[in-house]
């Protein structure tokens, strides 16, 4: 079954929910959206559009921005905040559309999953390429943002063209691979259903295996993901998480954990400035509809191209400890199931609004019925998320949840588990 069929009718609901969030204006300047044609190798036809603001330096950052299923990059350029931050920090942005039908990148081939394999991927870079030359756009400072297709999109050339990109920011999307097919489909149900969980290794020798032999520096990577997303559901999140630290080296421990908005859980891995090797921001209790007002500017923050993202800068808000939260896990077995009790405590100083608690299930086991939570998916990494009557934990105090499942013989407990993305201790 081809991407479109599965994932355009979601996207398309979503897209006005997007697009009635954000800034839709057209930017307060002369410049305009321009098409180019002509860029260069273009294995599948893509189109490009690119935005010069009035007054770019000699040596502009450059930003590729990756639109969603059944778009276009003039949608994208219009419907996002994009455009109105380059004319207020002066770097260009390029709106690549997909040709196919669907209006869906290649994020599957094998091609698209290699270095200078060709397809999707490729034609992107030719694009990069075409304005560092033209325009004298700054390899040093080139980087890619996308939702949902395109939040896939940044993944794939995040991992496969390393050289290229100096970091990306994905809404919505899946780990480099993680929609890997080799039959010409485009989809790939495990994945989107959030079911396809390994270890960081696994994810991060499947980036370096995109480009072998390459030894240089490994582009910055922000993850954004709504706890309610039914199209490319939220375990995604956390195991993009897993790739990029292990790509980068660094323990899946945040650095620093806070909470810029009341639904925003933000944790940062290697560093607590506002330019870290990964930051990843959940945001509960939305689904497949982001970026949403404010989003944007998050982005050129975590790159560096506005004040806000000066690496020297202390953060605007104060960080919660690591490991604020701790889990306890009680399960009660028979023959072919079992029942678990689940009670998360708050360890810290401020009361948690709302929460999304992650953790995997050891192969065979498989949740059949919940009480005082939704747990989805019913196997491997599974996400249970409060009901509306027990998401507030005051400092010191418990929720508790269960479930009944079944198993195939191996009744082993989870290993560890993530509060709103943030590690817990067990108790």
């Amino acid at each position: 079954m081809n991407l479109t069929a599965r994932i355009a009718g979601a996207v398309t609901a979503a897209a006005a929910l997007v697009i009635a969030g954000l800034i839709t204006a057209s930017p307060a300047s002369s410049a305009q959206l321009t098409e180019v044609t002509g860029f260069g190798a273009n294995p599948t036809g893509l189109r490009m559009h690119l935005y010069v603001p009035d007054g770019v330096p000699a040596r502009p950052a450059v930003l590729v921005a990756v639109h969603y299923c059944t778009r276009s990059g003039p949608a994208f350029h219009s419907g996002t905040e994009f455009a109105s931050l380059a004319d207020r920090h002066k770097f260009v942005v390029i709106y690549p559309s997909a040709t196919r039908s669907g209006s869906c990148f290649d994020v599957s081939s094998p091609q698209a999953l290699r270095h200078d394999g060709g397809s999707d991927p490729a034609g992107i870079v030719s694009m990069v390429r075409y304005v560092q030359q033209r325009h004298g756009g700054d390899p040093d400072r080139t980087y890619v943002t996308g939702a949902s297709s395109g939040g896939m999109m940044t993944n794939v050339l995040i991992g496969a063209y390393p050289d290229v990109f100096r970091a990306g920011a994905s809404f919505m999307g899946v780990p480099f691979g993680c929609f890997a097919t080799t039959d010409g489909s485009s989809w790939n149900s495990a994945c989107a259903n959030g079911q396809v969980s390994r270890t960081p290794q696994q994810w991060g020798d499947a980036v370096r295996a995109a480009y072998p032999g390459y030894n240089g520096p490994r582009p910055r990577m922000q993850i954004w993901h709504g706890t309610e997303d039914g199209t490319l559901r939220y375990p995604n999140f956390q195991e993009q998480i897993k790739q990029w630290t292990d790509v980068h080296g660094l323990s899946q421990t945040p650095s620093l954990t806070d909470r810029p908005r009341a639904n925003w859980t933000r944790t940062r891995y290697g560093g607590t400035g506002t330019t870290p090797p990964v930051e990843a921001v959940s945001i509960q209790g939305v689904g497949h509809n982001l970026p949403q007002s404010g989003m944007a500017a998050a982005v050129i923050d975590f790159f560096g191209l506005s004040d806000g993202g000066d690496p020297t800068a202390s953060p605007t808000v104060t960080p919660d400890p690591p490991g604020t939260c701790r889990v306890a896990y009680t399960m009660n077995n028979w023959n072919a199931g079992f029942t678990a009790v689940v009670t998360i405590t708050n360890t810290g100083a401020s009361p948690i609004g709302s929460w999304a608690l992650t953790f995997t299930l050891p192969p065979g086991q498989s949740v059949t019925s919940a009480w005082n939570a939704t747990v989805s998916p019913a196997a491997g990494q599974v996400t249970a998320t409060n009901a509306p009557y027990n998401g507030t934990i005051a400092p010191g105090a418990s929720a508790s949840f269960g479930f009944q499942a079944t198993h195939g013989g191996d009744t082993a407990e989870p290993g560890s588990f993530a509060l709103n993305g943030a590690a817990c201790t067990t108790a």
